[in-house]
């Protein structure tokens, strides 16, 4: 028995990058959605409650770590963060080991990873897809989501690496500025050639 063929999936906010994790998973293709995973973990409960409640006393209570508290904790302090990041991600390393013995069985599973170039994984997968748009677009897109600034996108494009330079990383890009079909049939033949 091989074990499954691993494909990252990434993309710049506003690209819809979840929209295609959603288009594999309705293929019936497993994914390991990172951010998700981290959002349980620091949820109610979650299992990094105490360890970042320990690190950053103040910032957690039950709903889990307050976000804002634990950003301004970290905002402009290298070593916070990088203490941060210690907690994290060992114990995502290790939620994304299990999700891959849970589906050894799969020919194809997906790593939904936003930061998958900036922040390193890329060596855990065998191809990477991203996800594209066209600026506008995004930009459009991402305006619209409740409680978002025109600065604060400008402040999060900036974290991430240029489409272009994604783009040009990539094994596969999918460009999502079209019809949802086109999309969707462009993850089907991705997923057929992959897992086919």
């Amino acid at each position: 028995m091989s074990a499954p063929f691993i494909l990252g999936l990434t993309g710049s906010i506003g690209t819809g990058k979840s929209t295609v994790s959603g288009m594999f998973e309705a293929l019936g293709v497993p994914v390991f959605d990172a951010d998700k995973v981290v959002r349980e973990m620091q949820g109610p409960g979650g299992s990094l409650v105490p360890a970042i409640e320990t690190a950053f006393p103040g910032t957690t209570g039950p709903a889990g770590i307050d976000r804002v508290k634990v950003g301004a904790a970290v905002f402009g302090d290298p070593a916070a963060l990088s203490r941060l990041e210690g907690i994290v991600h060992p114990a995502v390393r290790e939620a994304r080991r299990q999700f891959l013995r849970d589906h050894s069985e799969a020919k194809l599973v997906v790593f939904d990873i936003p930061l998958l170039f900036e922040r390193g994984g890329v060596e855990e997968v065998e191809a990477v897809l991203v996800v594209s748009a066209p600026p506008e677009l995004q930009k459009q897109r991402v305006l619209k989501r409740s409680g978002m600034t025109a600065e604060r996108f400008e402040d999060i494009l900036a974290l991430q690496l240029p489409d272009a330079e994604k783009r040009a990383r990539a094994d596969y890009v999918i460009e999502t500025s079209g019809p949802l079909e086109q999309t969707r049939a462009e993850v089907a033949r991705l997923v057929e050639k992959l897992a086919g």
